[in-house]
């Protein structure tokens, strides 16, 4: 490969790794400390923040005098009236004046409303750009530590449900043997639904014979633990009572009462007297602006579950080529597809509801029968990603109820940050001071490739939004010791080439070519070790062997590729006479 090409990849390496860099870099550095604790808080919190912060920044605003301009924290309400103003046909103001801004607004509660959708913006942008960033492992930032408990009376009884009635008098409770298998499964399933979600390094446990602990480094958000490690995937398919409902709806008319309180619980408890037997009350839910579950109304269900989730085989996210809208295709095993074509034949014309973990998620009316493959709308892109996974993996074969749940701080935190730091920098200045005093002008060819290592490892760590822990940091301390190898197997064997007279340029060319062997032989061999160690290794170890395969690659690539090409552009474009590798010199 050409000069030109080679500087061109690193170029654009570079370039590549700086953009997987820069959430890291604009989060721990760029952020200020008061939004990153809410922005790492939980939905419901950023939406109490930025409805209080929109309520005080518009009393503020509405108290400036008309003639005032507009405060510089508050210069994004220009472009919205603009975009008002050009919408209403208006002529846009020369200058803008509180006034003449506020005037783009039909009320307080439509300008609060921008304010509030502002504030909203910039926490959930925020929320996304942690999850892109390096993240910190338990001991070195805390995280969320959560004791999970098996609700084995709770199987029992939904077993025996399941069994002709003749034959549950009979049935015995689960054996020690059985909830030792449910248990292994449950763990199982955690661990998939865990590593297919993103979260690294996870700890997870059991604690005698019921209890699981999962402890979860770099997150605060409670929500995101329930609805990623607890989130049942409970999706059962029920036939709306519509004639029911409209029953319930003029009780509610006629009694102006409120039936169901934000979270679809019962409020009036006289609606359930309107209920046949046979039929329950459930509540409506989407998500609102803040991907958080809003309760938009109510529907009558028959309580028989017509199709249970256990018998979804696969589900997968599509988009509807007519909406666009997100949809989830499951599709089911054979006996789940006997079991929904019976459902569906027997109920064409009627409204089918999809409920997830007891909220109704989507409604649809039954055109035809349907036997394997069953597509749902009514969800946002996220939430259709989150369901199809949770049910992918697996539902959850015994009911979990957490018992414990609370974040904690890190054991050892920002000294163990700083000294691995300090040791990684002293590690790298003794390298450096080393190669440039033995290896002379060679030596800034090794200290440049050095450098440029360690910012391709971090920038890789980065891009698959690694978990640093302190076996991780101890990973990279030994990767900076162990980078100079190639460069010290290079450069000796350049001093040969020099003894024997040669050309500077044939002196670069046998180095190189006649050390790379050496150099691919120690390293796969470690590299081998390290994948061994990150397949089945636990926690602190396969984050140690992740950091040295990725300085192993990111190494062995700066001391061959980045190294040969110094050279060549010393002796090339520089045309530097004498090569320097020791304290002697070619001409």
């Amino acid at each position: 490969m050409k000069k030109r090409y080679r500087f061109l990849l690193v170029v654009a390496l570079v370039a590549i790794g700086f953009s997987f860099l820069w959430p890291s870099i604009k989060w721990y550095f760029l952020v200020p400390q008061a939004d990153k604790e809410i922005a790492e808080s939980s939905r419901n919190r950023i939406k109490e923040y930025s409805q209080d912060e929109a309520i005080t920044a518009v009393d503020r605003l509405l108290a400036l005098p008309a003639g005032d301009p507009v405060p510089a924290e508050f210069s994004y309400l220009i472009a919205d009236a603009k975009d008002r103003y050009r919408s209403a046909g208006k002529s846009t103001p020369s200058a803008w004046t509180m006034g003449e801004v506020l005037s783009a607004w039909t009320g307080r509660k439509d300008f609060q409303a921008t304010v509030e959708d502002h504030y909203r913006t910039y926490f959930t942008g925020l929320k996304s750009l942690r999850s892109r960033t390096l993240q910190l492992g338990l001991d070195l930032r805390g995280g969320m530590y959560v004791v999970i408990q098996a609700d084995f009376a709770a199987l029992d009884q939904s077993l025996k449900d399941a069994m002709p009635e003749a034959d549950r008098a009979s049935t015995k409770p689960l054996s020690d043997a059985e909830r030792e298998d449910y248990m292994s499964r449950v763990l199982e399933v955690l661990n998939n639904r865990i590593d297919q979600f993103g979260l690294t390094e996870p700890s997870i446990r059991r604690q005698g014979t019921d209890q699981i602990i999962v402890e979860i480094p770099g997150t605060s958000d409670p929500e995101a633990v329930r609805r990623f490690i607890m989130g049942k995937g409970l999706l059962t398919f029920h036939i709306a009572d519509t004639d029911t409902l409209v029953a319930v709806r003029a009780y509610e008319k006629s009694s102006n009462t409120v039936l169901l309180d934000a979270a679809g619980n019962v409020r009036d408890q006289k609606v359930l007297a309107l209920l046949p037997k046979g039929t329950i009350l459930r509540g409506v839910f989407k998500k609102d602006s803040y991907g958080i579950d809003e309760y938009k109304g109510y529907a009558v269900l028959h309580e028989e579950v017509g199709l249970n989730g256990i018998y979804i085989r696969d589900a997968q996210v599509s988009r509807d080529n007519l909406t666009g809208q997100p949809t989830v295709v499951f599709q089911l095993t054979a006996e789940g597809g006997e079991i929904f074509y019976k459902l569906t034949s027997a109920n064409v014309g009627k409204v089918l509801a999809v409920v997830l973990d007891n909220k109704i998620k989507a409604q649809a009316t039954i055109r035809t029968s349907i036997r394997d493959s069953v597509s749902v709308e009514g969800f946002s892109a996220d939430e259709a990603k989150d369901l199809a996974l949770v049910l992918r993996t697996g539902s959850l074969p015994v009911p979990l109820e957490i018992i414990s749940q609370q974040a904690i701080g890190a054991s050892l935190g920002e000294d163990a940050i700083r000294q691995g730091i300090n040791a990684s920098l002293l590690g790298l200045g003794l390298v450096i001071a080393f190669m440039m005093l033995y290896y002379r002008r060679a030596g800034i060819n090794a200290v440049v490739a050095q450098i440029l290592n360690l910012y391709f490892m971090v920038a890789i760590l980065s891009a698959f939004n690694f978990t640093l822990t302190l076996a991780a940091i101890a990973g990279l301390v030994l990767t900076v010791g162990m980078a100079v190898d190639a460069s010290v197997l290079i450069f000796e064997r350049m001093k040969e080439e020099i003894r024997l007279g040669k050309s500077n340029t044939a002196v670069v060319k046998a180095g190189f070519d006649r050390a790379f062997w050496a150099i691919a032989d120690s390293n796969i061999t470690t590299f081998i070790a390290a994948l061994v160690m990150s397949f089945f290794g636990k926690a602190s170890i396969k984050g140690f062997a992740v950091t040295l395969a990725v300085g192993i690659v990111s190494s062995v690539f700066t001391a061959v590729f980045v190294s040969r090409l110094i050279f060549d552009f010393n002796l090339e474009v520089m045309h530097i006479k004498h090569l320097r590798v020791s304290w002697r010199t070619t001409s």
